[in-house]
């Protein structure tokens, strides 16, 4: 009785299943294949049903995913982009001089590159572990302006996939209003690989967040956090940052210089204040 009831559903199904394209048509085949597999095998009624039911429910659900639209695809190939150039840039170790030195070691470097103008890196190690980290940069990112002075805010435009986000980010004007209130749009993207966290993002245009009054569209980028297990170390976490910012406006090369280097040392110390808070209950 069942390999003729198999052999009917096909027959029956032929026709519609020349009409169907490309994802459907093998969800289609799929399950006419899972049909004739478990005919030969002669498994119980309820068992082969349950099995069927159940595979036709997850091939539905992967129709039921809608891929991404071109702008989407768009924001996406611009993360990858800057976590690529990010990486490059870090990876070439010549030329880098020194800006800053602290007394608990934290140090941040600077070199001038042809194609993007002067980008600083900041070097440390934090008494907490990756996954701590991560969760604090990345999971609690909307929540940097709690606990860091020169943000006043950061906010989810918009979630693509699971990898990237459109940000608005406000940054609080410099002590004295040497330098006033800035805000940016970018696209960021976070990739995990092994035991290594790369955090990417750059400047994007968005629609629903035009220029703000009041603030200053300044841009972003190639910019990176990348964060690895301190070796022989795992409950520390050694976090490099690397920052390249146009802040826009007429401000002297020697206040940028100042300002930039002196707000990854500050971002230091306040993550570190932050993660040695006690979690709440």
């Amino acid at each position: 009785m069942l390999p003729a009831t198999s052999k009917l559903c096909a027959a029956i199904s032929y026709r519609h299943l020349r009409n169907m394209t490309g994802l459907r048509r093998q969800a289609a085949v799929a399950i006419s294949q899972e049909l004739s597999r478990l005919v030969s095998h002669s498994p119980g009624p309820s068992t082969w049903i349950h099995q069927v039911r159940r595979r036709s429910s997850l091939l539905s659900s992967r129709l039921e995913e809608k891929p991404f639209s071109e702008m989407e695809m768009s924001y996406i190939k611009q993360g990858e982009e800057a976590l690529q150039k990010s990486l490059r840039i870090l990876e070439d170790q010549d030329d880098w001089k020194t800006e800053t030195v602290a007394g608990n070691g934290d140090k941040v470097l600077s070199k001038v590159l042809p194609d993007v103008g002067k980008v600083f890196r900041l070097e440390v190690v934090v008494d907490q572990p990756l996954d701590t980290v991560y969760g604090e940069l990345v999971d609690n990112m909307e929540q940097m302006g709690d606990w860091n002075p020169n943000v006043k805010e950061v906010r989810i435009l918009e979630k693509i996939g699971k990898d990237t986000v459109i940000t608005h980010e406000k940054a609080a004007a410099t002590p004295g209003n040497i330098v006033g209130p800035r805000d940016f749009v970018s696209v960021r993207c976070a990739k995990r690989r092994g035991s290594t966290c790369v955090l990417a993002g750059m400047s994007t245009t968005y629609g629903a967040m035009p220029e703000q009054e009041g603030f200053i569209r300044a841009e972003n980028g190639p910019t990176c956090m990348v964060l690895r297990p301190l070796p022989g170390s795992p409950s520390q976490t050694r976090l490099t940052w690397l920052l390249s910012i146009d802040l826009k406006g007429w401000l002297p090369k020697t206040i940028i210089n100042q300002v930039l280097s002196q707000t990854q040392v500050d971002f230091a110390k306040h993550l570190r204040q932050r993660l040695a808070r006690p979690l709440p209950v």
